[in-house]
């Protein structure tokens, strides 16, 4: 293959951001869209408007919708693409602090969000994006890999949604669709607020980072860029770790 200047461009393709009203989402939103796609991107709240100004969330340039993966009608509701879709990115994502997630409805609201819904999400779109032999992008955690001692809901989903990832990675790129995943580690986001807002938290989950800084959202999204890309169209099943050497 003759890698050239326009590799990474994103030009003509249509792309749906689950989650990407904000964090991770929002930055792989914003990436692709200065590559040249035209993307969608799902959140909770009513508006577009209801984000201005809030830290991570950026939605210039942004198609906005209110979906609710938390329930399935809503999923199944939400707007289509009718002329196909080439990128689906599954980047929700809930966690619940204070041992909540011991309790066993909010292990199930979690399981439901951050597993669950990717399923639903891939079914629901799998035919458009196989219309254009498109790529999805599952986002993990290195959670998925080690204990998270105060989250098993969170732990066990994430390493759910890297074996979904592997099977329909497997699967459907029989009819030339390709499935990959990113796990990231500690990014700065509104989630990751309870330890990175702490000095002392913040110091200590440092300490762990073998390139001594937080993740940023940015580097997430560079890396999903390269899973989309034809550099990365023999890669399907794979889930990439990006944590700056935390895992190690």
């Amino acid at each position: 293959m003759t890698i050239g200047s326009d590799v990474l461009s994103l030009a003509g393709k249509r792309a749906l951001v689950v989650g990407g009203s904000s964090g991770i989402g929002n930055g792989i939103a914003q990436l692709f869209r200065s590559q040249g796609a035209a993307v969608r991107v799902w959140g909770t709240r009513a508006s577009a408007a209801d984000y201005a100004g809030e830290k991570g969330s950026d939605l210039t340039g942004l198609e906005y919708e209110r979906v609710d993966v938390s329930d399935p009608a809503a999923i199944d509701g939400a707007g289509s693409f009718p002329d196909g879709l080439d990128i689906l990115v599954l980047a929700q994502g809930a966690v619940v602090y204070r041992r909540k997630e011991f309790e066993i409805e909010t292990f199930r609201r979690v399981v439901d969000v951050n597993l669950t819904s990717v399923m639903h999400c891939c079914t629901r779109f799998y035919p458009a994006i196989r219309e254009r032999k498109g790529s999805i992008i599952v986002i993990s955690s290195i959670g998925a890999y080690k204990s998270v001692i105060g989250n098993p809901a969170y732990a066990a989903s994430k390493a759910g949604v890297v074996g979904l990832t592997r099977t329909l990675g497997d699967a459907w790129a029989r009819e030339g669709v390709r499935v990959n995943g990113i796990a990231p580690g500690m990014i700065a986001t509104k989630m990751t607020a309870v330890t990175t807002e702490h000095p002392e938290r913040l110091q200590a989950a440092l300490d762990t980072i073998s390139l001594g800084r937080l993740g940023l959202p940015e580097d997430v999204a560079t890396t999903a860029l390269f899973l989309v890309s034809p550099l990365a169209g023999y890669i399907t099943g794979q889930t990439l770790v990006v944590d700056g050497g935390r895992s190690l």
